[in-house]
């Protein structure tokens, strides 16, 4: 399908973005921006900021959404968390993001890799915020917990489409597991960490399945939820099926808003990561005023 006028967006690049990309090769490590290639990598990168993927660049599942390589996985890397810190130092980012393949070759499905990370940023980085989006973990506690005792500010976990379409778009997730993780995540670690959850649209979705999955996700205590356009990575992947309009998200937002929701970011280009650090400030400002 032609992209709409509203999805037609020019892809910039700056010295700032070779910047960006100098430092990250340098460290020997991988971005879920250009594993995954996101559109937004040139604003991203041009903004000096980049969301880093650990565990390798093949994942263990094939959700048939992701451009990210599917294959026979690797040993992790016992000084990936460290590097991790040392560039994202160099950066100068005040929130990192950290996300991963999925590893469920792994006993804890790289959950001790994420709190790894996590200390070595909060030892190089200590007035950063740190932002995970994890995979499930195939739902077992013990890893999940492991990430919420490394204290990240803010617990990420995709729902990323309607449960009648799991089948079609991640065959080997499941939406109750996902649910139930965001869950656990509130439920043992606080106020003080945030919560959060994006989705799709463009799989063939109808809005009050959208609908129903945002109340899902308020009643898990879920904090911030994006809502960005699906755009088809490579021919493997799915197809498209509907271009939303930008009203339709401009609506989804205000809903999101009367649910509960201390932020939603709603637009065709936003994704999970996009904007992270602002979305987590903004989170910060609406609790105080509410206060």
């Amino acid at each position: 399908m032609r992209k709409p006028p509203w999805l037609q967006k020019r892809v910039g690049f700056s010295k700032e973005t070779f910047a960006v990309r100098n430092l990250i090769d340098t460290g020997g490590l991988n971005t879920v921006c250009k594993s995954a290639r996101c559109p937004n990598l040139g604003e991203c990168y041009s903004a000096g900021v980049a969301t880093f993927m650990i565990l390798g660049e093949l994942c263990s599942r094939a959700c048939r959404f992701c451009a990210v390589e599917r294959g026979a996985t690797v040993g992790i890397d016992p000084e990936e968390p460290e590097r991790v810190a040392e560039t994202a130092f160099l950066m100068k980012l005040s929130h990192v993001v950290i996300t991963s393949v999925t590893r469920d070759d792994l006993p804890d499905g790289g959950a001790g890799v994420f709190a790894q990370t996590i200390k070595a940023l909060r030892a190089r980085l200590p007035d950063s915020t740190i932002e995970v989006l994890t995979p499930d973990f195939q739902g077992v506690d013990n890893s999940i917990d492991t990430v919420i005792d490394a204290e990240p500010d803010c617990f990420n976990h995709n729902i990323e489409t309607v449960p009648s379409l799991y089948r079609k778009v991640r065959p080997q997730a499941s939406y109750r597991r996902s649910l139930n993780l965001l869950e656990q995540v509130k439920k043992k670690s606080g106020a003080d960490m945030k919560t959060k959850s994006g989705l799709m649209l463009g799989f063939g979705e109808r809005i009050d399945e959208v609908l129903a999955v945002m109340n899902d996700l308020r009643s898990v205590g879920c904090d911030i939820v994006t809502i960005g356009q699906y755009l088809q990575p490579d021919r493997k992947s799915l197809e498209v099926t509907e271009y939303v309009p930008p009203e339709t998200f401009d609506s989804l937002k205000e809903k999101g808003l009367a649910l509960g929701f201390t932020v939603v970011n709603a637009g065709p280009y936003v994704r999970s990561s996009y904007h992270a650090g602002e979305l987590f400030g903004e989170n910060a400002k609406r609790e105080r005023s509410h206060a």
